[in-house]
């Protein structure tokens, strides 16, 4: 958490060159929607601006009489600081937990306001064919922010190759890895983790970099259930200020997500491996004060 905390902090002077590079307009004094009025050009956070589905959403959005600015992020860390600050009015990158997350640590208020879809996330080996090849004392990498560390370590565990103190929680880091486990976990930057891929033995790999590093996701050795209901603060969501909760507009680009023709490119995107989720906003806030909740607690 500590290390989610620095990487906000460390990120405060990269946004204010964003300022720059992202719409001039400013949102407008708060209206009748609920919460700021959305400026003429929507500016929307992602991480992955090259996805299929965008230009197919920016073009319905357009004729449903919206315009729309992808706003591309390399770093997981940005997009929330970002929002919360008002250089974007939406972002679209981010599970329930891992907002959460950011919330707790940030003392902030960022709230869901749609939902899109849950990703498994898997270990890879360009090394291993199969979960038993992989030796004593083998190496993987896992994501370095919280809760895609967590995430990991619970998939490595399901797998076998690792034993967590107390059987895990969703604070849990490498250092509840037992010394017992099968493997030595290392954590890296969430886009070094298929580069890892080169050198050690394994690597769970966050769906964004999956395709880009050529990946199959039918090669996966091991990934977690998005259809289970332990899935559920690995929603993936559409997320906004506590005051454009409301907004009108940004409640429609929601909707307009959901279209068939953009949700079919997200599942081409994905390799079919996307489990596409509807959740209302009011089950959205349920999971994610719960998992608040959860996190406050050390559960």
């Amino acid at each position: 958490m500590n290390r989610k905390l620095t990487a906000i902090a460390a990120a405060t002077a990269l946004l204010l060159g964003l300022a720059a590079c992202a719409s001039d307009e400013t949102p407008a004094a708060s209206g009748t929607t609920g919460g700021s009025a959305a400026p003429k050009a929507v500016r929307i956070g992602v991480v992955g601006s090259q996805d299929d589905q965008w230009p197919i959403f920016a073009e319905k959005a357009k004729a449903a009489g919206i315009d729309v600015e992808i706003v591309n992020f390399s770093d997981y860390a940005l997009p929330n600081p970002a929002l919360s600050q008002g250089q974007i009015e939406l972002n679209q990158f981010q599970h329930i937990q891992y907002l959460a997350d950011y919330n707790v640590n940030a003392d902030d208020d960022l709230v869901a306001i749609g939902a899109t879809a849950i990703y498994p996330l898997a270990l890879y080996s360009k090394k291993h064919t199969a979960l038993t090849d992989i030796p004593d004392g083998a190496e993987i990498a896992v994501p370095n922010d919280q809760t895609n560390l967590n995430r990991a370590l619970f998939v490595l565990q399901a797998a076998g190759l690792i034993k967590l103190d107390g059987g895990g929680t969703l604070t849990s880091t490498e250092l509840d890895v037992l010394p017992e486990s099968k493997v030595k976990v290392t954590p890296v930057s969430a886009e070094q983790t298929a580069v890892s891929l080169e050198s050690l033995d394994g690597a769970v790999v966050n769906n964004d970099f999956v395709l880009d590093a050529g990946l199959d996701p039918k090669a996966a050795l091991a990934q977690d259930d998005p259809a289970s209901p332990a899935a559920q603060p690995y929603i993936n969501i559409w997320t906004a200020r506590a005051a454009d909760k409301d907004n009108a507009t940004y409640l429609k680009l929601v909707k307009i997500f959901q279209d068939t023709a953009v949700t079919d490119a997200l599942q081409e995107q994905s390799k079919g491996t996307a489990v596409l989720r509807a959740d209302d906003a009011a089950a959205l806030a349920t999971i994610l004060k719960t998992t608040e909740d959860n996190i406050r607690a050390g559960k």
